[in-house]
């Protein structure tokens, strides 16, 4: 996967729903494993429901995308 991919993804589709939550996320890394490593930031870095928003919302999208992904982290 390619990090500029990943980023136009997140930027498409993931981003503007955090915000109209206060949230975001930043991209940490896309490791060779198909692994994302992202961070999310603003209202969604303290929200109890911050591990549901990673997997149905960041990774919902990003394996839409890119099948191969094996996983979305935070770190």
């Amino acid at each position: 996967m390619d990090r500029n991919a990943v980023e136009k993804v997140l930027d498409d589709k993931v981003r503007p729903k955090l915000a109209m939550d206060g949230g975001g996320v930043e991209l940490v890394d896309v490791r060779d494993d198909n692994t994302v490593v992202v961070k999310l930031v603003g209202a969604c870095g303290c929200c109890p429901f911050s591990q549901m928003t990673l997997k149905a919302g960041v990774e919902a999208e990003l394996k839409a995308a890119f099948p191969e992904l094996k996983a979305v982290v935070t770190g």
